[in-house]
């Protein structure tokens, strides 16, 4: 094992181990919430899109601040809380739909508090990772988790398609809901927890101002504005075709929850490939230029998608969204070891929030967006409008300095305004 290794420590293991179990229980129900919605309570396209928009839409409304916040806390204990909030939100789930109480009403109370939990466990963890494991096992480390990420979405978006068909879905809530007990019990074994730089409550300094400190340091760097561009536009189109492929599958082609979970993982698959190539591929062509080719190269890929249908077309459709899917997984190592790189300890907290707030954000809208087209102009046609987005998400980082960056930069030695 190398010495930079970030599997020599206890607290990186931890983590990883904590954070599988955190992706079964988000992939399960990423597949088996919508199915509930659909199967149980009858929804319609509106009410899929505002249910997958109430799942994202807290990174829009508490995104910004919770990097501030995230940067005050220990980052242990920021983990956990949120890890069993989420497993007792899910819980309630299958608990209702047994008692016969279950209600949309419902699902999007969980759906939107449970996005709240996940704001803070994205951003804890992106956070403390620099830290625990160093700069010179960063890159490794951030392989590993996407890898994680992909691998969970091969295996849990697939185990969630099969659960539903096996067990209902409002039953394949409730392994969710364990996964995330197991995951926040699991964390309580890490025993240090790095402290974050930035300045405490008591110094004088306002939420707002660390928060706006944050996006400064994102927008006013050119490469760090390039890369949410892109991120935030991949998601979005991602969000829209995703939205409404739970509605195509189940009631325009007639095809069970286990053919939608398998259609998501080959997407994982992609996800899991570009992880774990990226690392190498950037070694030989440099990090920037990687971005850059993987973009032009597979970006476009995402146009097959809307073609889904039976037989050879749901080949091919599933073949398009492997290859963006595979272009996603590189930069998903490369842009987070990047913007890691790119800023100091004492700002990681709110350029994690930052990102995570405009990614995750484009979820919610994109969500929203393929709700009112699936109402609209119909469900196709709001694939159509997804893929597009995907195919096109690669400009701002081709057409930005990151594409001839060859090398990570070290960390910027400034500290954050005290």
């Amino acid at each position: 094992m190398r010495t930079d290794s970030p599997w020599r420590m206890p607290d990186f293991r931890t983590l990883f181990t904590a954070s599988a179990l955190s992706q079964l229980g988000t992939n399960v129900s990423y597949v088996a919430v919508p199915l509930v919605a659909v199967t149980a309570l009858d929804a319609g396209p509106g009410q899929v899109g505002a249910l997958a928009t109430l799942s994202t839409v807290a990174f829009l409304l508490i995104g910004l601040p919770a990097g501030a916040w995230v940067d005050r806390l220990s980052h242990r204990s920021v983990l956990i809380v949120a890890d069993l909030v989420r497993a007792l939100l899910y819980a309630s789930v299958p608990l209702a739909w047994w008692l016969d109480v279950l209600t949309l009403g419902q699902l999007y109370l969980v759906v939107l508090f449970n996005g709240c939990a996940t704001v803070f466990f994205d951003v804890g963890s992106q956070s403390v990772l620099p830290q625990m494991v160093g700069k010179n096992g960063l890159v490794q480390a951030n392989a590993d988790i996407n890898t994680l990420i992909a691998a969970g979405n091969v295996l849990g978006r697939s185990a969630g398609g099969g659960l539903v068909s096996m067990l209902t879905a409002p039953v394949a809530v409730l392994v969710s809901a364990g996964a995330y007990l197991v995951s926040g019990l699991g964390l309580t074994r890490i025993r240090r927890t790095p402290r974050s730089a930035a300045a405490p409550p008591g110094r004088g300094v306002r939420l707002y101002a660390q928060v706006a400190e944050g996006v400064r340091h994102v927008f006013g760097n050119p490469e760090l504005r390039a890369l949410a561009l892109t991120a935030a536009l991949a998601n979005l189109g991602s969000s829209v075709i995703n939205t409404m492929l739970p509605i195509w599958f189940v009631r325009e082609l007639g095809l069970p929850g286990f053919a939608l979970g398998l259609f998501w993982g080959v997407g994982g698959i992609g996800l899991l490939i570009g992880a774990r190539c990226a690392r190498p591929v950037a070694a030989r062509l440099g990090y920037g230029r990687t971005l850059g080719l993987a973009g032009l190269c597979l970006s476009p890929a995402g146009l097959l998608v809307p073609l889904v249908d039976q037989g050879i077309w749901l080949v091919l459709a599933g073949t398009g969204w492997c290859a963006a899917m595979f272009k996603i997984g590189m930069d998903n190592v490369l842009g987070v070891s990047l913007r890691q790189r790119m800023t100091p300890d004492a700002l990681l907290g709110r350029m994690n929030a930052t990102f995570r707030f405009l990614l995750t954000g484009a979820l919610a809208v994109g969500a929203a967006i393929s709700g009112l087209l699936g109402e609209l102009i119909g469900i196709q046609p709001a694939l159509w409008v997804g893929a597009v987005f995907v195919a096109a998400a690669f400009l701002p980082v081709f057409l930005s300095p990151v594409r001839v960056r060859r090398e990570l930069p070290d960390p910027e030695p400034r500290e954050a305004a005290a």
